[in-house]
Order: C-alpha cells, then sequence, then structure tokens
C-alpha cells in the first residue's frame, strides 16, 4: 500500500486521542505525512458564536493536543505534520455533518489513509461520524 498522507480528525476526547496515536503509528511505518483536523461540534461552535465558550480556550486546547502530536510523531526531514480546524455542522447545508466534513477534507488534502476514533456512547462530533467515514470513504479507513 502506498500512503503518502494519513489524516486524523480528533475533536479532544479521549478517543480522538487513542486515533492519533494510531494514525502516528501508520504515517511512521509508511514513512508518510500526518495532517490533524479537529472538528468543532455544533453545540461548541454555537456556544463560541453566543459568547459562552472562549475561542482562546479552545484554540488552546488545540494547541496542547498538537504540541503532544508533535512529541509523539517522529516526523524526520521528509515528513511534515499539518493541521486544520472544520465546523461539522451547518445550519445553511443540510447535508453537512461530522461525517461529511471529514471526507471533504480528505478529498481536499489528497489523503491516502483515514484514522477516526469509534463512537463510544457519546456525542462528540467524530465519533459520530465514524460509521459514516467508514461506509463513504474512497482510502482506506481504521476505526479504532
Amino acid at each position: 500500500m502506498d500512503i503518502d498522507l494519513v489524516l486524523v480528525p480528533v475533536d479532544g476526547s479521549e478517543q480522538s486521542e487513542r486515533a492519533a496515536e494510531y494514525a502516528i503509528a501508520v504515517a511512521e511505518r509508511y514513512g508518510a505525512d500526518l495532517h490533524v483536523l479537529f472538528v468543532l461540534d455544533e453545540r461548541l461552535r454555537r456556544d463560541i458564536d453566543a459568547g459562552r465558550v472562549d475561542p482562546k480556550e479552545i484554540a488552546e486546547d488545540h494547541r496542547t493536543f498538537t504540541d503532544s502530536v508533535l512529541e509523539a510523531f517522529d516526523h524526520g526531514e521528509e515528513r511534515t505534520l499539518c493541521t486544520s480546524t472544520a465546523t461539522a455542522f451547518s445550519e445553511g447545508r443540510l447535508l453537512q455533518t461530522p461525517g461529511s466534513v471529514v471526507l471533504d477534507v480528505a478529498e481536499d488534502i489528497g489523503a491516502d489513509f483515514v484514522v477516526v476514533p469509534r463512537e463510544r456512547g457519546g456525542e462528540e462530533a467524530i465519533g459520530r461520524a465514524a460509521q459514516y467515514v467508514l461506509e463513504y470513504a474512497s482510502q482506506p479507513v481504521l476505526s479504532v
């Protein structure tokens, strides 16, 4: 299998931390780059917009998460670690769901492999997307 870019969507949950560990292992095994996608669920986005949540705190959480991934990722001289953020819901686009956002980003960045956390009874944005990603991704998907 030829893997040049691994995508791991995360939301700050314990499940996404575990998925990041697997994504790092896959990227290192294949000498691939790693892209961490932070997915904001609709409730968090609404709370930010309404001023109930400080976006600086969310940004700091993302930085802390990224730093931990960067420490664990042996990127060497040839491999890179990239990050981006996406909102997993849109009132204007009914078809924009956490799963569709992950797949759109995977296509946009040319991901060859996706590692996604499984739903574990919670309502995290990524966990709810796992089944959708597994069913509709054109890339190989590892659900952990």
